[in-house]
């Protein structure tokens, strides 16, 4: 399904080939995307991912593409992207509820300029690959909380890409600071692995569940940043839960919290720094 929309969008952007594209923009990102994710169902890793040069990084391992998730097809359920064409990068989340092999994964894909051109190329890969083990994991319910929430594109006026980055910071920074000033909305609904704080309430509130004190600092930040749809994600290294590989996702409206997404590895971590 993702190949047909790969095709369209090489077309729309003059039939350039998939590993050498024009510098950010959203047709361009698109079709990074949907090649990734053509990848991920069919295990027919494309061209632009077997480059030579680009790194590929999952779970904060850089491992070979051939040996990670892509290397075997899973049967998407649901996606939403961020797009992000002031750094040329974007995030996926992706849920796959196939009960033998469940995941609910995040992938960050960015982009090298070529000197003395407008062409980018394909330089990361870095995935948080979560599935039974894992902080919470359940996709089957992390797909029906999500599906009932609205992402939608934002009016301009509300659209603030230094809010989006100060929010999700404050927030990561809540361990080991809890005066930090976070955004905080009413109603906020976090998707903590698969729990939810939410019950529909207009009081729900995701200023629940953080723990208090001196936390280890939630450490190698990584950000892609959509202000059309006010949203930011964050892959981070989780310093409470024993540096663990971990994906944060936000969405403001009207500059408070809306909703958090949360993905923790936890499986075999046994690693201290």
């Amino acid at each position: 399904m993702f190949r047909s929309t790969l095709l369209a969008c090489a077309a729309l952007i003059g039939g350039l080939s998939p590993a050498v594209v024009a510098r950010c923009q959203w047709t361009v990102l698109r079709n990074a995307v949907d090649d990734y994710l053509y990848s991920l169902e069919s295990s027919e890793i494309q061209d632009p991912y077997l480059a030579s040069g680009v790194k590929y990084i999952e779970n904060d391992r850089v491992i070979s593409i051939k040996t990670g998730i892509l290397s075997h097809p899973l049967k998407v359920d649901f996606t939403r992207t961020l797009f992000d064409q002031e750094t040329c990068s974007t995030f996926s989340e992706i849920i796959v509820t196939d009960p033998n092999n469940p995941y609910v994964i995040g992938t960050r894909l960015s982009f090298n300029e070529i000197p003395d051109s407008a062409l980018v190329t394909v330089a990361v890969v870095d995935s948080v690959v979560t599935t039974t083990g894992d902080w919470l994991f359940n996709a089957t319910k992390t797909l029906q909380y999500t599906e009932a929430e609205s992402w939608i594109t934002l009016d301009e006026s509300e659209r603030d890409r230094a809010l989006l980055r100060s929010a999700a910071d404050a927030y990561l920074d809540l361990w080991g600071n809890p005066n930090a000033p976070v955004p905080w909305g009413y109603p906020c609904r976090r998707l903590e692995g698969s729990a939810y704080t939410g019950n529909g309430s207009a009081t729900d509130t995701c200023a629940v569940g953080i723990p208090g004190g001196n936390q280890p600092p939630n450490t190698n930040r990584r950000y892609v940043i959509d202000e059309n749809i006010g949203s930011i994600n964050v892959l981070t290294t989780f310093g409470t839960m024993r540096n663990a590989p971990d994906s944060h996702t936000f969405r403001l409206e009207g500059g408070k919290l809306r909703y958090v997404h949360t993905m923790t590895v936890m499986r075999n971590l046994t690693r201290t720094a």
